[in-house]
């Protein structure tokens, strides 16, 4: 089932929105090959060799035709951090309804309420140039209003305000989340990558930081596709500003849609090489999507993880 933005921005609070998400993306599950999917995010996981078959759930089986078992609290202990970029950058809408910040905290909610259902603990990071109050991960039902109370202060507070300029430093404030976070977790980068076109180096050195420490990464590269990497504007003129910086350019789309368009796929490629030669999950998110891709992926390194 799809839930457009409109719907949902409809929805309050927060919780309602989130577990509409998932409920929406599960019902999707249902009438597609990934199915098994729905089953062992609740409570299940597949059936391996060695299990014992005292475990296996029948119901299930009756349903789906494939074996599962039972899921217990000790095999659920997964801490997930997810850092949320909310540099003035990330404000950005032309085409989408939400803007990318918007976006990435709805998914976010998303996220944090399928890994609440997993007993999964969660935090949140926010970041500009510097890592705003940390939310440390944890699993109980309150937490998780805590949470998503955290997500709504977030939107009331960032992205309304288009005089604050907020730049980004993904790469410092990845390396300081390296160096306090010790236990092995999983850790979802929400960014634009907006200021590291000119500093990819960095940022990947940082993702690789986590790494070196044993974490596992999901990077959640978020854009307007058609508006960001296709520029696919109408019209002879248009003035571009910098949400970071306020510096404004006149741009006439056409003449400068294909160089554009080969740089940017240049860019991405370079991202999508280093992140996958460092074992780091890359995925572009276009705002104008629905979430099932981002939850499908997140579920695929879920499952991984066990």
């Amino acid at each position: 089932m799809l839930l457009s933005p409109e719907l949902l921005n409809r929805l309050t609070p927060m919780d309602l929105k989130a577990r509409q998400i998932v409920e929406g993306f599960i019902s999707g599950l249902h009438k597609s090959p990934y199915y098994g999917f729905s089953v062992e995010f609740a409570e299940h996981r597949p059936y391996n060799p060695g299990d014992e078959l005292k475990h296996l759930d029948w119901k299930v089986y009756g349903k789906t035709e494939r074996f599962f078992v039972k899921q217990y609290e000790e095999e659920t202990n997964l801490r997930c951090y997810m850092m949320l970029d909310v540099s003035s950058s990330m404000q950005f809408r032309h085409f989408a309804e939400w803007s990318k910040l918007r976006y990435a905290v709805h998914l976010a909610a998303a996220l944090a309420y399928m890994l609440h259902r997993q007993r999964d603990g969660f935090g949140l990071v926010p970041f500009d140039d510097t890592i705003k109050d940390m939310v440390t991960p944890k699993s109980s039902y309150a937490h998780l209003i805590h949470f998503f109370k955290t997500l709504e202060g977030i939107l009331e507070v960032y992205d309304k305000d288009e005089t604050d300029r907020r730049k980004t430093a993904s790469a410092d404030a990845i390396h300081r989340l390296a160096e306090q976070v010790h236990r092995r977790s999983l850790v979802i980068v929400f960014t634009d990558l907006f200021e590291n076109t000119d500093r990819q180096e960095h940022l990947i050195s940082a993702l690789k930081h986590l790494r070196h420490n044993k974490h596992e990464v999901i990077l959640f590269h978020l854009l307007e596709r058609k508006s960001e990497r296709a520029l696919d504007f109408a019209g002879n003129r248009m003035v571009f500003r910098d949400l970071e910086t306020g510096a404004e350019m006149d741009v006439i789309p056409a003449q400068v849609r294909e160089d554009y368009q080969k740089r940017m796929r240049e860019y991405g490629h370079q991202i999508r090489m280093a992140c996958s030669e460092a074992n780091i999950m890359y995925e572009e998110i276009d705002t104008q999507e629905a979430f099932d891709y981002a939850l499908l992926a997140f579920l695929n390194k879920r499952r991984k993880m066990m």
